[in-house]
């Protein structure tokens, strides 16, 4: 995989998957993989652009601060799902009704 192209089409394959579970499922937890995975495709795409850069640091440096907003994503979002869980015993976002108003 020396080629850009190559990065950029398994970044792609990534985000359509990731979007794809968004879409259609029916559970929070997994919504919230599926987000994880688009924002994995975006640091895919952030390292493979920064490998053909004059300045490299520069990707890298993005892809860190994903993570790091990837981790603290992971952390709020698991304690709402939690709590959403203990108030309506679902995560199933159908089922969240009282939520709408």
């Amino acid at each position: 995989m020396n080629n850009l192209q190559s990065y950029i089409v398994l970044a792609a394959c990534l985000f359509s998957i990731g979007f794809a579970v968004v879409v259609t499922k029916k559970n929070l937890v997994l919504m919230l993989m599926g987000a994880e995975l688009m924002l994995n495709a975006v640091n895919i795409n952030f390292v493979a652009f920064s490998k053909f850069d004059s300045v490299p640091e520069q990707g890298q440096v993005f892809s860190i601060f994903i993570m790091l907003i990837a981790a603290a994503e992971i952390a709020v979002a698991l304690a709402i799902i939690l709590k959403i869980r203990e108030h309506y015993q679902s995560v199933n976002p159908d089922e969240l009704t009282s939520l709408k108003n």
